[in-house]
C-alpha cells in the first residue's frame, strides 16, 4: 500500500510502500512511549525501505535511544527538527525494513480488526491497555512479525511483492 506522510508542520513530507499497513501493535514501551507515543503506546508499521521518497531532508534529525543497560540502541528515530514529529525509525539490523509511524501517515490507514498490546511490563502506570478483552496482551514482545500477523489476518501483501522480512517482530529498541 502506498503511503503518504509529513510533519506537522510540513518541512517534512515521505512516501512508502507498506507491506503492513494495518495499524494494530500498540507498543507501551517507555521509549516509544516517550519519542513517538499519544495516548501512552505508539503504532509503527511496516513498509520497504527502499521504497522511501524523503522530502525536506534538512530537517530530519535522529534520536538513538539509551537502552536500560545503559548502551545506545542501534535503531534511530528520525523526527523533524523544526516542530519534533516522530516520523518513522530504521534499524541498521533489519536495512530493508522501515517502521513509519502511524500518527505521522496522512493516507487513510485501514481499520485493523483487532489490536495486539505488547511491553506491557513497561507502560506507565496511567495508561490502561484499552480495547477488546479478546485483543491479544504481552508483558514483552509476542513471539511474531509484523508480517506473520498481517498474513494471519489475510492483510499482508503477496509473497513476491513482500520485501525481505526479520524473523520476529522484536522491535528494535
Amino acid at each position: 500500500m502506498h503511503l503518504e506522510g509529513s510533519c506537522h508542520c510540513g518541512k517534512v513530507g515521505f512516501s512508502v510502500e507498506a507491506t503492513e499497513p494495518v495499524p494494530f501493535m500498540r507498543c507501551y514501551c517507555s521509549i516509544c512511549r516517550k519519542t513517538a507515543g499519544a495516548g501512552g503506546y505508539a503504532i509503527n508499521l511496516g513498509a520497504a525501505t527502499h521504497s522511501m521518497k524523503v522530502r525536506g531532508k534538512r530537517f530530519l534529525r535522529i534520536y538513538q535511544a539509551r537502552l536500560e543497560s545503559g548502551e545506545v540502541s542501534e535503531a534511530r528515530r528520525y523526527f523533524c527538527s523544526n516542530c519534533g514529529s516522530a516520523l518513522w525509525l530504521w534499524d541498521p539490523r533489519w536495512p530493508e525494513l522501515v517502521h513509519p509511524h502511524a500518527g505521522a501517515i496522512d493516507t487513510p490507514l485501514p481499520v485493523p480488526p483487532g489490536n495486539v498490546h505488547i511491553m506491557l511490563g513497561s507502560k506507565a502506570s496511567w495508561v490502561a491497555a484499552e480495547g477488546h478483552a479478546a485483543d491479544p496482551r504481552f508483558e514483552a514482545y509476542p513471539d511474531f512479525s509484523l508480517a506473520e500477523w498481517h498474513q494471519a489476518h489475510g492483510l499482508g501483501a503477496p509473497p513476491a511483492a513482500k520485501a525481505p522480512q526479520r524473523k520476529k517482530a522484536r522491535k528494535a529498541r
